[in-house]
């Protein structure tokens, strides 16, 4: 794979590294961030200890193994203090109106795939429902003060993120090529879960090596926990008929979001795996080069990228499915190639899966979507694929009928 550029500004911007002390002038300690965190909110409060770990290790990340350029320093730690002051902001929310948590979340729908197999374009379509509240980047960056549904489309918050993330695309243009950002679209449940510190979002944004190991042996239970917190504040002030959310990694833990909501409805995309995979590299290389001119290596992500462990966790979905540790009217397949062939018939089967009216304006919505988002809208984007691991993913394609792209 080629490696991704910084734009001019950005490279001239990080030159000035040579004259600074980054620890000093950006630190990134935990120390610092907590004191720091306390003071902009004027809290202490940060609730459960679980979070301490984590952020420990990641900041332990970011000043010794992540070689952070001067812009990768002043991200992280706008997004780290972003996520303390919210996590003391809606902890002291949730002492002052305990009744935010006593809401319900019925029947939760969650997208969940392989990186890169459709799980966006299906999310984006499926949100085209009236019926639907999906939570914005903006209010999953920014949830406090709770939105408000009177100011729901013209809350300031808006603004401010959309500045944030579409700045990812001038930080390294061919991003753009790869995944839209703005502060008006669907997010991820990772932003969600950033203020547990416990998120892949959070892992993804920079090679914090540790942390991610940390990560993919943890018990993301309190991010789940956190997770349900999170929409029962969004929800508040501006209900949500049903709520529509989606992230890849739920896949690697169905089991504890099932606990977490027993009455969700999961919807798992798939495509051809060594297409996933490469494409996912790409992202995570253009991510990375963000933050870092550490030069990207794809061997580093093994456990997340290469097609063993990749195929381990597919062949899990399938044994807890057949086990019935996840029932058949629980969770409902939706295959990429389907969605962009017949795309209105991929939506009705889900539709008809869990027994949910899809009404003629919400189809109306969904093709009106389709028809001013053409695949590669932001230009094309070519990548290297594994076809020599295709092997592990014979039984997976199989079961699923899952056609190969390369």
């Amino acid at each position: 794979m080629t490696t991704p550029e910084q734009s001019d500004w950005v490279r001239k911007v990080n030159s000035e590294a040579d004259f600074l002390d980054l620890p000093a002038v950006l630190p990134l300690d935990f120390d610092s961030l907590v004191q720091e965190a306390s003071r902009l909110s004027g809290l202490t409060d940060f609730g459960e200890d679980y979070w301490t770990e984590p952020l420990q290790i990641l900041c332990k990340d970011l000043d010794n193994v992540a070689e952070l350029t001067l812009m990768g320093r002043i991200l992280a730690r706008q997004d780290l203090l972003i996520w303390l002051q919210n996590r003391l902001q809606i902890i002291d929310l949730i002492k002052q109106h305990p009744e935010i948590t006593e809401q319900p979340i019925e029947a939760p729908m969650f997208i969940v795939g392989l990186p890169r197999s459709g799980t966006s374009i299906l999310f984006e379509v499926l949100a085209q429902d009236p019926a639907v509240g999906v939570p914005l980047m903006w209010e999953a960056m920014f949830p406090y003060p709770p939105p408000e549904q009177a100011s729901y489309r013209t809350d300031p918050r808006i603004h401010r993120a959309d500045r944030m993330f579409t700045q990812w695309a001038r930080l390294v243009p061919e991003f753009d090529t790869i995944h839209e950002m703005r502060g008006d679209i669907p997010a991820e449940c990772g932003l969600l879960m950033c203020s547990s510190f416990i998120s892949d979002h959070t892992a993804t944004l920079q090679m914090a090596d540790n942390y991610a190991a940390w990560h993919a042996t943890a018990d993301v239970t309190p991010a789940y926990q956190w997770h349900k917190t999170m929409l029962q504040v969004l929800q508040w002030k501006n209900p949500r008929p049903r709520w529509l959310l989606k992230a890849p990694a739920h896949q690697n833990y169905l089991d504890i979001l099932l606990r977490t909501y027993p009455d969700a409805r999961i919807v798992q995309t798939h495509r051809d795996p060594i297409k996933c995979m490469a494409s996912a590299t790409n992202l995570m290389a253009c991510i990375y080069k963000m933050r870092s001119d550490r030069e990207f290596d794809a061997v580093a992500f093994d456990n997340i990228l290469m097609g063993e462990p990749t195929a381990q966790r597919l062949e899990r979905v399938i044994q807890q499915r057949e086990s019935g540790i996840i029932a058949d009217e629980r969770i409902c397949d939706s295959l990429y190639h389907d969605l962009l062939e017949q795309p209105l018939a991929a939506v009705e089967k889900i539709y008809q899966h869990f027994d949910m009216p899809l009404n003629d304006r919400a189809r109306e919505r969904m093709l009106a979507y389709l028809a001013e988002k053409p695949q590669g809208k932001f230009g094309k984007h070519t990548y290297q694929s594994k076809l020599s691991e295709r092997h592990f993913f014979a039984n997976y394609q199989a079961h699923y009928g899952v056609p190969s792209e390369v």
